[in-house]
């Protein structure tokens, strides 16, 4: 077919010419006066004109060749235009037969487009119909790029596809809802690094690859790069709905309730890496095997493909962003920050071309926006902690839930302390000279010193004043440093036995363990000295009383009945606590009213309780149960 410019006649009115001048050279020979030279150049001439009609008979019959090979071409496109059947279903004959009649119109095409038409009639016609018979089989193409993508597309193996959600820690306002155990930290993801799957199944690359190669070379890129974007977006699309990832717009997520958006974010958080490491990242390697020839054609269509999806993400965690800060949400935005903080590197080799740039400094901007919210999110922790307010005093004197959730909550903190120093190590240098300027130089230098800790030291101190104007609630000032022993003794476990240790250091450890044990000292000396003022034997204390040791022996007892029915209620949650709390009472009181009743000759039936009685008695203290003398045994 190379050779269809040759074969073509440039006019159509040519032939009708040449018998024209057959006629004038024929009349002009019947002249009986021409010379013999202008004779000689008549028959010269004539035999001219005789062989440029044969050439023109020729180039006649070959233009009728072309014709019918172009007819032959054609037909062999339009059959495929009423079979339903797909032609790469079929076997490779009839792929490299219809794709040797493309080639065949296309090489006419050439041909034509480089001749001059003007006034060929003939040569626009088949021109047209080239042009026509193209435009059917690259639609076709389009159909059978389609079926394949859709036919041999392929999704990951179980282990990528599925979300298992995991139970953690919810916090809420109410500062009721963390126990103990509620610290540990969920890993929503388990995919680090880049993991590449085949998207398409890999035999059928070659066949998507021979359609681009015709339907590049046929100048029908744009129609083919059309027809790739929407069929791997439509993939795309399906694996979200496998994720069970949803596609909210910024005012959903703005109206959601705090527990429906914390499980949309784990989502979330599974999400990212699985389509950022995996998916994007084997859709990127397809399109540089198809489309990696074609220069930034590759590029173009791989942003277009992931650009939808990418926004989709990106519109959740703007919508994150905006929603109001409380501290609940903290570790919430922490987790998302963390996870878009680890993808940076994925996504900016993912889109460092030009196509991506603008979707690249969208996740940048929203690393930062999330970092803002985490900030105010942890701001207002302090200011909620403050806010606190109690109306009644918390019965049986135990652990506040106030202080399980603040010290749960900053133990989970510590986990996060690489991105909560980066967060926070922009923000104002007063609060963190503040704190400094409390510490003592062996806290100082025991401690790792960082903006976290700063902050951390800061919320505890605000949590101790709040539960020193929560003592004063208590009536009985035994009860009101039972409740501080307690909730110290709290914190300072929890920070010991955690990684808070590294950041509060064991000078504060050392320090906090002397403030719980001096209420508990100051306890006892509230509790225990008036009742042992009555079995006292020093007569220049200001406690003395001064009556008969049978007296004195009935007013012990009656005082020591009374701490017995409310301190019996008392709590210390606390196990060894309440058993060195225990035994440290019983060595006072047990040693007091031995040397009491050893000094003093009273009757048997004056003395309600033996020792051993009050002994055992001691040891029903602080268990947080109502319990009656009146139904216990002598002794």
């Amino acid at each position: 077919m190379a050779g269809y410019q040759h074969m073509i006649p440039n006019h159509e009115g040519d032939q009708h010419l040449l018998a024209a001048a057959h006629h004038v050279l024929k009349a002009l020979g019947t002249f009986k006066n021409l010379s013999d030279e202008m004779r000689k150049l008549l028959i010269d001439l004539d035999g001219h004109l005789s062989k440029m009609t044969g050439n023109m008979e020729v180039m006649e019959g070959e233009f009728v060749a072309v014709q019918e090979q172009f007819k032959s071409a054609e037909s062999r496109i339009l059959r495929w235009e009423s079979n339903q059947t797909m032609i790469w279903d079929t076997g490779t004959e009839e792929v490299a037969d219809y794709i040797g009649a493309i080639e065949e119109i296309q090489t006419l095409i050439e041909s034509l487009r480089r001749l001059s038409v003007n006034g060929n009639g003939k040569q626009k016609e088949i021109l047209s119909q080239a042009n026509s018979a193209l435009q059917t089989a690259m639609l076709r193409l389009e159909g059978e790029l389609i079926h394949i993508l859709v036919e041999h597309k392929q999704h990951f193996d179980p282990e990528y596809v599925s979300f298992h959600s995991c139970p953690d820690v919810v916090y809420d306002e109410s500062f009721v809802s963390v126990v103990d155990e509620s610290s540990q930290r969920v890993n929503s993801g388990i995919v680090s690094g880049e993991y590449i799957v085949d998207l398409v199944k890999p035999d059928a690359i070659l066949d998507i690859k021979a359609i681009a190669n015709v339907m590049f070379t046929a100048n029908y890129d744009l129609e083919f790069c059309e027809a790739y974007i929407g069929a791997r977006k439509d993939a795309l699309a399906e694996y979200f709905v496998i994720l069970e990832v949803e596609k909210f717009s910024i005012e959903d997520v703005l109206k959601m309730k705090w527990y429906t958006l914390s499980a949309e974010i784990k989502k979330w958080n599974w999400a990212m890496k699985i389509i950022i490491r995996v998916y994007l990242a084997s859709e990127k390697h397809l399109c540089n095997k198809i489309l990696g020839e074609y220069g930034t054609t590759s590029s173009f269509c791989f942003v277009e493909i992931a650009k939808a999806s990418l926004f989709c993400l990106l519109n959740f965690g703007e919508a994150v962003a905006m929603t109001s800060v409380r501290p609940e949400k903290l570790f919430r935005l922490l987790d998302m920050y963390e996870v878009l903080g680890d993808l940076l590197l994925d996504i900016d080799g993912l889109l460092c071309e030009e196509a991506g740039a603008y979707i690249r400094i969208e996740f940048h901007e929203l690393l930062r926006k999330l970092g803002y919210s985490a900030k105010a999110a942890f701001s207002e922790l302090q200011i909620a902690i403050a806010s606190n307010i109690s109306l009644k005093p918390f019965p049986q004197g135990g652990i506040h839930p106030l202080t399980r959730y603040v010290m749960n909550y900053i133990k989970t903190l510590s986990l996060y302390g690489e991105s909560l120093n980066s967060i926070l190590v922009d923000q104002d240098t007063d609060h963190t000279n503040a704190v400094v300027e409390t510490m003592s130089e062996q806290e100082v230098s025991s401690v790792t010193f960082c903006p976290l800790a700063c902050h951390l030291r800061s919320v505890t101190s605000t949590l101790q004043c709040n539960l020193f104007d929560k003592s004063k609630l208590y009536k009985e000032e035994g009860l009101r440093h039972i409740f501080l022993m307690n909730n110290i003794h709290y914190m300072v476990e929890k920070v010991k036995g955690s990684d808070l240790k590294l950041f509060f250091g064991d000078e504060w450890i050392r320090k906090h363990n002397g403030k719980f044990q001096q209420h508990a000292t100051s306890y006892e000396r509230a509790t225990w000295g008036s009742v042992l003022s009555f079995i006292s034997d020093c007569p220049h204390s200001n406690t003395f009383f001064e009556g008969t040791p049978k007296e004195r022996c009935r007013r012990f007892n009656l005082a020591f009945e009374e701490v017995y029915k409310s301190q019996t209620q008392w709590s210390i949650p606390n196990s060894q606590l309440k058993e060195d709390l225990r035994i440290s009472s019983s060595l006072k009181v047990i040693h007091a009213y031995r040397t009491f009743l050893g000094r003093n000759h009273i009757s048997d039936k004056y003395i309600k309780y033996s020792v051993d009685h009050v002994e055992s008695l001691l040891l029903d203290f602080f268990d947080g149960s109502t319990r009656s003398l009146s139904s216990s045994q002598k002794r």
